[in-house]
């Protein structure tokens, strides 16, 4: 007996009906992208392990899936390494290539290697899979897709502006009811390094902070003190955890705690900044939120830092994003500040189908069915069937001259709006009974009467 097939865990298959759920968050991300200047690029699926590796912090690396090397390249394999029992730089040596783990670091290559062709401040979406090697669970899938937009060339905080106004603009347009989005600034993160005398384990700091909202106060502290961090430092760090009030309040607190910072003071008046201006121009459904636990866990960050959360909903973040001045540098062009965002359309997905919020016209379901009644009708029927494909209303007409109640099952099925039904009266008539699925009522009509029906 034949095994049954099936899919990697953290994949799926999307029905008809879900791919045009997708296509209609996917259209609405794409036409608030447009209409803040940005332009559409895409990247190969995968690239160099040398452009990927490195550029996400240990935890990101381990989540790389690599392709493994195929013919003569085979043989550069590291056997020395395996024999010495060092299994990272063995594996490295099996493969030269791997999947991209998000958009941003290929965009990075891609500016890099395309500067010349390029005008700079450079403004670009994309809408690209992405794979990561993570352990599949609710909400958490190793290919999912992101829709990112980015800015490089400019160190303007009005970019930063605009993006707290497009994630606003986006998930309001997709019908959310309730979503925060969350920002801090790695400045204030390396501030808290800074005052802690720890400036050079910031790293290990900001993905420990990171954590406050899964492992709690006492896992956060756990995981410092295992990475080393002192217990005067410690003793610093432990008033973050009991910053309360609103945005403004716990901004003043922070400005009072990094006072002696240079780099944090400089990160507190950013955010300032980009609060004011967001205030000043009103957002139309957002909660913003200061959030200094906020680190995303990424190296790459090096100013701003965007997480947005659907409320009442058990998700982690649906969108992301921050300002990374210094990523192109890995790549060879130094001085390009860049500042992106992310939205994680498969998150959004599962949020939307929880909460009820597609659009009942969302769908790709038939406009119009012709039932076949024979040779002769069919033959009839194909011109129609041509005609009104041209004013662009989906149509076809069924195969065969099954019995009807195949043929009805078929409609019903496919979800088909309407069905036409010509016999050989009809043909004489040169008319059209047309019967709409949904109300059920039947009415005999002319193929421009029916186009100018189904049109609307």
């Amino acid at each position: 007996m034949a095994q049954k097939p099936s899919i990697p865990k953290g994949t799926r298959d999307f029905l008809p009906a879900e791919v045009a759920k997708r296509n209609y968050i996917y259209d609405t991300i794409k036409k608030s992208f447009e209409i803040y200047g940005f332009s559409p690029i895409e990247t190969p699926s995968f690239e160099l392990s040398s452009t990927l590796l490195g550029k996400y912090g240990e935890e990101g690396d381990r989540l790389i899936f690599k392709i493994l090397n195929s013919g003569e390249k085979v043989k550069k394999a590291d056997l020395e390494a395996l024999s010495n029992g060092n299994l990272a730089r063995f594996s490295n040596s099996l493969s030269e290539k791997a999947l991209r783990y998000d958009l941003t670091v290929p965009f990075a290559r891609f500016v890099v290697q395309h500067q010349n062709e390029l005008s700079f401040p450079f403004k670009r979406y994309q809408i690209q899979p992405v794979w990561r090697a993570d352990r599949p669970q609710h909400g958490r899938y190793q290919e999912f897709y992101q829709c990112d937009a980015d800015v490089v060339g400019s160190d303007s905080l009005l970019y930063e502006v605009d993006f707290v106004l497009l994630f606003d603009e986006v998930l309001t347009n997709l019908r959310l009811p309730d979503f925060t989005i969350k920002i801090n600034n790695r400045k204030i993160l390396s501030g808290i390094a800074d005052i802690c005398g720890e400036t050079d384990k910031i790293i290990a700091i900001t993905v420990a902070i990171d954590k406050l909202d899964k492992v709690g106060v006492d896992g956060v502290i756990k995981e410092l003190t295992e990475k080393g961090i002192s217990e005067s430092a410690l003793e610093k760090i432990n008033p973050l955890f009991s910053i309360s009030g609103d945005t403004k309040s716990r901004l003043s607190q922070m400005r009072s705690y990094l006072k002696d910072s240079e780099i944090g003071i400089s990160g507190i008046d950013e955010l300032e900044y980009v609060l004011d201006k967001v205030e000043e121009l009103g957002v139309k459904n957002a909660k913003i939120e200061f959030d200094v636990t906020l680190a995303r866990g990424l190296n790459y960050y090096t100013g701003a830092i965007f997480e947005v959360k659907a409320n009442g909903v058990k998700m982690g973040s649906i969108c992301g994003g921050g300002r990374y001045d210094d990523l192109t540098g890995i790549f060879g062009m130094k001085d390009m500040s860049g500042v992106g965002i992310s939205f994680g359309a498969d998150r959004i997905y599962d949020v939307i189908t929880e909460l009820d919020l597609f659009p009942k016209t969302v769908d790709n379901n038939l406009d119009l069915l012709f039932i076949n009644f024979g040779d002769t009708e069919q033959n009839h029927c194909l011109n129609l069937v041509k005609k009104i494909r041209a004013n662009g209303i989906s149509c076809e007409i069924y195969p065969s001259s099954s019995k009807m109640k195949k043929q009805m099952k078929y409609a019903n099925d496919r979800g088909v709006k309407n069905i036409a039904l010509v016999g050989q009266d009809e043909i004489d008539a040169n008319t059209i009974q047309l019967k709409n699925m949904h109300s059920g009522e039947q009415s005999a009509m002319s193929i421009e009467e029916i186009i100018k029906l189904l049109k609307k």
